[in-house]
């Protein structure tokens, strides 16, 4: 038997190597086109991926479809207009005198302090609607509407001139809001406002929160008794409020001043407050005649609507003892 691998199934005898296969050189290089990069799976309609895309991008749009459907509600709110909830911003708004266009319920109206809304709304002979409490939710954006909800024309603010008219010729006390954009902050302020005899809030017309159903909500009705005005330039404003004899009085954290021992309390007075985190103004800082701080422990700075609270609640109090 011949040695080596002859004897092995398959084997064969290797070619000896010689020259180079011939080719183009490359010279045809310039006409071959690549097919790019490879796609994603989820779009290579072959693929497992591709399919699960698919099913993923209907149960978006089904959903989306779902919600839009979950979204309709009969609490159809005109141009114009705004939508006020709660039974207190309710009862405060009727008793004021506030043009009310439609009434939405969606409590029983003979069950517990719905009796009294009820009671405040039926004098004024303005349709009521029944509607369900998802209608309500929907078009309060989630507010707490406590099943009652009234359409109104947007908030009518006040002349300037003619709240420092009346101010002077009330409690001469005054709260001014520098560029203060949260709503609920204004709506805590009116609510404080109308609390401890403020006769008027005034606050810039940009770049500042106004007074829609937010603020209304928050003030439990308060928005309806405490006029307010929007100013085009707060400092301006705050030099007008100064030639008409009031001193103006901002409130700063690192103000060296306490609000306990400040002395012009009970003299005509304009309250300022400002941004919680930014507080006041360059500008409005040296606007006003005197600059008073709170004393507090253990916490950076207060709200701003809390810290307006506790000023105006001293500033009545000092009121209330000197003319005792």
């Amino acid at each position: 038997m011949a040695g080596g691998n002859q004897g092995r199934r398959g084997a064969q005898r290797r070619k000896p190597s010689g020259a180079a296969p011939k080719g183009s050189g490359a010279k045809h290089r310039r006409t071959l086109s690549g097919r790019g990069a490879t796609p994603k799976a989820e779009e290579r309609t072959y693929h497992a991926a591709h399919s699960k895309a698919k099913a993923a991008e209907r149960k978006r749009a089904n959903a989306e479809a779902a919600a839009k459907g979950r979204l309709k509600t009969r609490v159809k709110v005109q141009p114009g207009r705004e939508l006020i909830v709660g039974r207190n911003a309710v009862i405060e708004a009727a008793r004021a005198g506030v043009a009310i266009e439609r009434i939405f319920l969606s409590a029983d109206p003979g069950d517990g302090r719905m009796r009294e809304v009820v009671d405040a709304l039926a004098p004024l002979g303005i349709p009521f609607f029944e509607v369900t409490r998802r209608d309500l939710d929907i078009a309060s954006d989630g507010a707490a509407h406590q099943g009652v909800g009234v359409e109104i024309a947007e908030y009518e603010y006040v002349d300037f001139d003619d709240l420092l008219v009346d101010a002077l010729q009330g409690n001469s006390l005054l709260v001014a809001l520098d560029h203060i954009t949260d709503p609920h902050n204004v709506g805590a302020v009116l609510r404080s406002s109308a609390a401890f005899g403020v006769d008027g809030v005034f606050m810039p017309e940009r770049r500042s929160a106004g007074i829609g159903a937010t603020a209304w909500k928050v003030s439990a009705g308060a928005a309806a008794r405490v006029p307010a005005s929007r100013v085009t330039n707060l400092v301006q404003a705050l030099e007008r409020c100064k030639a008409a004899g009031f001193f103006v009085v901002g409130l700063e954290g690192d103000a060296e001043e306490n609000v306990r021992e400040f002395p012009l309390a009970p003299d005509p007075l304009v309250i300022v407050t400002g941004a919680e985190g930014s507080g006041l103004s360059r500008l409005v800082k040296e606007t006003c005649d005197m600059l008073v701080s709170i004393p507090i422990e253990d916490v950076e700075s207060l709200n701003a609507a809390v810290a307006t609270g506790i000023v105006l609640y001293e500033v009545h109090s000092r009121r209330v003892d000197n003319a005792q």
